[in-house]
């Protein structure tokens, strides 16, 4: 009998200090390299973190809010406010991470003074990519917009065109794919390093470091206050963490805590 007792506590001991699972879905990069990165934190401050890697920006909101998978790194806040009213989730920002500077690229163009008529400009079609395409454009005296604040521009929204610029809004994962087929292309720069280009080298105009689309750790609002989460969170703005994305990625991506 006493033999079953000390089994049983010892059993209950081991289950006492058993790993919490937190599954992250996250896009390649940075996101899933980073989350790699505090990994084995996590690990020590009894957290398995089980990272899914998505290509879409669709997926890993659904998978989170439907409870499959329990939180998400990979958007920014404008974009995820824009996916709770259209689709009538309820995920909330828990972190602040990092800033991808927005780029705009071509294989075709070396600079943007010598941009032909009726050039070809490739830009995400979701609602808060594309308004940030837009603003990125207008920005580097391209286009005029009705209101350059106004993140949620479409290109009806462009009030001057004088270069008379085709926009074509495709998905955001494919305009690195298509970069050979168009003059320029507006690129989000996670998917512009999976694609192997430098944002600070090879885009011909980028987003300052003060760019508001900060990339964010989301979840749902009855998880938020999750221990593992909590842990996730310290882990994601730490110091260690903002030596490694200056470190690694050169000011293709800046912290943002």
């Amino acid at each position: 009998m006493k033999k079953i007792v000390a089994v049983l506590a010892l059993a209950t001991a081991f289950g006492a200090h058993a790993a919490e699972k937190l599954s992250v879905a996250a896009t390649a990069v940075p996101h899933a390299e980073i989350l790699e990165f505090v990994k084995p934190t996590l690990a020590e401050q009894g957290v398995e973190l089980d990272i899914k890697v998505f290509t879409d920006y669709v997926q890993p909101n659904l998978q989170v809010a439907e409870g499959r998978l329990d939180s998400n790194f990979f958007q920014h806040k404008p974009y995820l406010d824009e996916f709770n009213k259209g689709r009538g989730t309820d995920l909330v920002s828990v972190a602040n991470v990092h800033v991808e500077p927005f780029g705009i690229y071509s294989s075709k163009l070396e600079s943007l003074d010598n941009i032909p008529s009726r050039a070809t400009v490739a830009i995400p079609n979701d609602a808060t990519n594309g308004g940030r395409a837009l603003l990125l454009l207008a920005k580097a005296g391209l286009i005029t917009l009705k209101d350059d604040t106004n993140i949620l521009s479409t290109p009806r929204d462009i009030a001057d065109n004088p270069h008379k610029l085709r926009i074509r809004e495709l998905e955001a994962a494919t305009l690195p794919r298509v970069l050979d087929q168009v003059d320029l292309a507006l690129i989000n720069t996670n998917y512009a390093l999976e694609a192997g280009l430098n944002p600070t080298s090879d885009a011909l105009a980028i987003e300052g470091e003060d760019s508001p689309y900060a990339n964010i750790l989301v979840t749902r609002s009855d998880n938020q206050d999750a221990e593992a989460v909590h842990k996730l969170v310290e882990a994601l703005q730490s110091d260690e963490v903002k030596a490694f994305i200056e470190e690694k990625y050169k000011g293709a991506v800046v912290p943002a805590f």
